[in-house]
């Protein structure tokens, strides 16, 4: 049987930001219907590398090859316009939710689709009222933020997301800013687009999920992939000692 086709290809991926380098050279291949999840300590680069994807940082060096387009050589320069067209590619739901304070649910949810895509306003609604069913927030359409839970702002991060129809969701740390207690229904939302098909790049702490849900696990540390692999076989016999410390630290119970 023949593995999906490769719907995005990084080489070589540099970032500095004055002499702190942040990304040192990061290759990295993601599949059609496959979940990559980027795991590491706080600052080994797991962010940035999710920010280029999107778009939102220009690396330094690099070339980031979406299967159809476009391709970008940052070592060349990459003009505006190709930019755009990577962060098309990609949907991405941030670590706090980022909403508009000021627009409804509904109004957040179309935001992109009808000023940035110029889709049909009512096509756009259309969309985002089936989502938002989808995710068990189809009261919430009129309510703005600050009337939601941590969680439910979170799925509608996640909505807003998918209503861009992207061909890639990217997802930082979606669960790093909830109580415990709110964590469970925005990871039950994730594994349910896993299971849909849906390519995602996940970065997170939650390494439970990550064995779950993951096809390949990405273990960084100082802005360089060290390991990776099948989750089963990193999580249970990690090949690299400072992947194994890592995670004796993590999933070592409490004495």
């Amino acid at each position: 049987m023949s593995q999906p086709e490769i719907l995005l290809s990084v080489t070589g991926l540099h970032k500095a930001y004055g002499d702190h380098e942040v990304l040192k050279g990061i290759d990295l291949e993601v599949r059609r219907g496959e979940v990559v999840v980027l795991i590491g300590p706080s600052g080994s680069g797991k962010t940035t590398v999710l920010r280029s994807l999107n778009g939102l940082e220009t690396p330094d060096a690099g070339i980031l090859r979406f299967a159809g387009g476009p391709d970008a050589d940052f070592s060349a320069g990459v003009s505006q316009s190709t930019r755009f067209a990577v962060r098309d590619r990609s949907g991405m739901v941030f670590q706090h939710h980022n909403l508009f304070p000021h627009m409804t649910v509904l109004e957040n949810v179309i935001e992109g689709p009808v000023r940035v895509q110029k889709r049909p306003k009512a096509e756009a609604i259309a969309d985002a009222e089936r989502l938002l069913a989808r995710v068990g927030l189809a009261d919430k359409r009129d309510a703005y933020p600050h009337r939601l839970s941590g969680g439910q702002q979170q799925r509608v991060g996640i909505v807003r997301a998918l209503a861009l129809k992207p061909s890639l969701l990217l997802f930082d740390e979606p669960t790093s800013a909830l109580d415990p207690e709110l964590v469970g229904e925005v990871l039950k939302v994730i594994q349910e687009l896993a299971a849909e098909g849906w390519t995602m790049v996940v970065v997170t702490h939650e390494l439970q999920f990550a064995r779950q849900v993951a096809d390949e696990v990405v273990f960084m540390d100082g802005g360089a992939v060290v390991e990776r692999g099948d989750p089963e076989r990193l999580f249970a016999a990690p090949q690299h000692e400072r992947t194994k410390r890592f995670l004796d630290r993590i999933l070592r119970p409490l004495d």
